[in-house]
């Protein structure tokens, strides 16, 4: 059974008014093109598209985190690593991000990969493992430069994990021993070098004070006097000895 003209031409009408209305949550804008020109960008909420004239491509305006996969790196000092990492960007404008690249999306990832690896291949192993926060400040500004062109702003990027292989590792561990013994060796030559500095003050200011000296000399021997077991010898002056031997002072 055939419906009706009229009810016919109300469905077509109801598609093509439900066809045009377009509704954009705050984080969303659109971008419209009338006969395939750009129109201008929509939204936030209800807007109308005119049907087969104008087509609207949705953005969203959110922070995009997005995964690096593990790359392979050679650094300045030649040592092979895998390092991945985290970045996190977002949608500036809509209209460069539509007209400008592809899949802004996929472009920012392939972007992101060869900036770690090149950035990365400019610095050593150390600097690697100990300066991660310098070398995430020098990849975001890479990346922020290069999307820039595409209305994307590169808020962060964060270096996840440096993989090494077990031969690495161990070099690095005897590298870390070796350093602590070297700094050990340090300290003990400084501490003996402070002390002998201290002993030779001491020397000097009890040879200026010969009571000092005396004074140091009763209290060793009073030290030595708490040993029972101690035989103690005291030295005479060479004049005492000629006296008990001369005592009337002749030859």
């Amino acid at each position: 059974m055939m419906l009706p003209y009229g009810f016919a031409l109300f469905l077509i009408l109801l598609a093509l008014v439900a066809s045009a209305l377009r509704i954009f949550r705050e984080y969303e804008r659109g971008v419209v093109f009338t006969l395939g020109r750009f129109w201008k960008v929509k939204g936030p909420g209800l807007v109308v598209i005119i049907p087969v004239i104008q087509q609207a491509v949705r953005v969203d305006l959110r922070t995009v985190v997005l995964d690096v996969p593990p790359q392979d790196v050679i650094t300045r000092d030649n040592v092979s690593v895998k390092v991945n990492a985290v970045i996190y960007f977002r949608v500036l404008d809509a209209q460069r991000a539509i007209i400008q690249v592809e899949d802004f999306h996929a472009a920012t990832s392939q972007l992101a990969q060869t900036t770690l690896r090149a950035v990365l291949g400019k610095h050593e192993l150390d600097e690697l493992l100990a300066e991660r926060e310098r070398l995430n400040a020098d990849i975001q500004q890479v990346l922020d430069a290069a999307t820039d062109a595409w209305g994307i702003k590169v808020a962060n990027v964060e270096i996840k994990h440096v993989d090494l292989n077990e031969s690495m590792i161990r070099a690095i561990a005897r590298q870390a021993e070796a350093e602590r013994e070297r700094r050990a060796k340090i300290i003990h030559a400084e501490g003996e070098l402070q002390a002998s500095e201290t002993l030779m003050r001491a020397a000097e200011m009890l040879a200026r004070q010969p009571g000092a000296m005396q004074l140091r000399y009763m209290q060793t021997l009073g030290s030595i006097a708490g040993d029972k077991s101690s035989t103690i010898v005291f030295p005479l002056p060479l004049e005492m000895l000629k006296g008990l031997i001369e005592p009337d002072g002749k030859g």
